[in-house]
């Protein structure tokens, strides 16, 4: 398995293309935007020279794996030599039902079909393809060149032979598999949105302040970035994504979304992506707290 077509050229595809690249893979990065494939490569290649300027790469490893990424704008296209896909789209479970089927019917019949969801079901994005049994989850964690973890969530068709196959494959990745089953949110989200949500209920509340709610967490609990940094660094709309799964999954109160993580994705503080969440990071204020106007 030498060949992979990652679709979308975002934070989570370019990461996972880099990786896959780095470690000696042909990656066929697949983005109907032109303009995401070229974003893409530019983080790629400032990502590689960071790489370069602390020693831990050389220029010749930076050209090597900048030469095994070619990208492209056409699905069928880039997917017609490829023995895994691995899907980065938008936390969306229509848009990737969507990807799917399209990918069932372009890809060669014994190409394994992978999600990098952090959340949708792998049994219902399964069921949508002629090869359910060929349909697994590789849930990357954010930055993917760094992060050690892959959850590989098997849906309930998934065969034991491609849970091995992918198992094996993160580990040539250098990367640490876990195998979960697929029930919402999976093992990192189910524990992990709560607790940003409940940060986010903590600051609603009046309790404190976002600073104080984060230094209480670093510094009471060893966490290396607070809940809310954090929440802002993944994105409060795939925040408030993950937990509308989670809440409409398990029919469960204690997974409902916290009205200002609500109101903030409506008014599009998104937090790092957008400049602005419950920190700001525009040029003359990186990282400091963002007014109360939402709550």
């Amino acid at each position: 398995m030498k060949n992979v077509a990652v679709i979308g050229a975002g934070t989570m595809g370019n990461g996972i293309a880099h990786t896959f690249a780095q470690c000696g893979f042909k990656v066929q990065m697949i983005d109907v935007n032109e303009s995401a494939l070229k974003k893409g490569i530019d983080t790629i290649t400032k990502n590689l020279d960071r790489m370069v300027s602390r020693e831990k790469i050389s220029e010749d490893d930076k050209s090597a794996t900048l030469n095994n990424i070619t990208t492209y704008t056409d699905l069928v296209e880039g997917v017609e030599y490829a023995s895994l896909v691995v899907e980065a789209a938008t936390e969306n479970v229509n848009l990737k039902l969507k990807i799917f089927r399209e990918l069932d019917d372009a890809c060669p019949e014994d190409t394994i079909l992978a999600t990098n969801t952090s959340s949708i079901s792998i049994t219902q994005i399964g069921a949508v393809t002629s090869r359910p049994e060929m349909v697994i989850g590789m849930h990357f964690m954010n930055p993917v060149p760094i992060m050690k973890l892959v959850e590989i969530i098997r849906g309930y068709n998934t065969s034991d032979e491609v849970t091995k196959i992918i198992m094996d494959l993160s580990r040539q990745l250098g990367k640490v598999p876990v195998e979960v089953n697929d029930y919402p949110g999976f093992v990192a989200n189910r524990i992990l949105m709560p607790m940003l949500n409940e940060s986010i209920e903590t600051l609603y509340n009046g309790v404190a302040g976002v600073v104080e709610i984060d230094t209480v967490m670093k510094l009471g609990m060893a966490h290396p970035m607070g809940p809310l940094q954090l929440a802002d660094f993944i994105g409060l709309d795939v925040c408030l994504s993950i937990l509308e799964v989670m809440n409409d999954g398990f029919k469960n109160p204690k997974y409902a979304p916290c009205p200002l993580l609500v109101n903030m994705v409506r008014a599009g503080k998104l937090g790092v992506k957008t400049g602005e969440g419950f920190y700001d990071y525009s040029e003359s204020r990186k990282a400091e707290t963002v007014s109360t106007q939402f709550i």
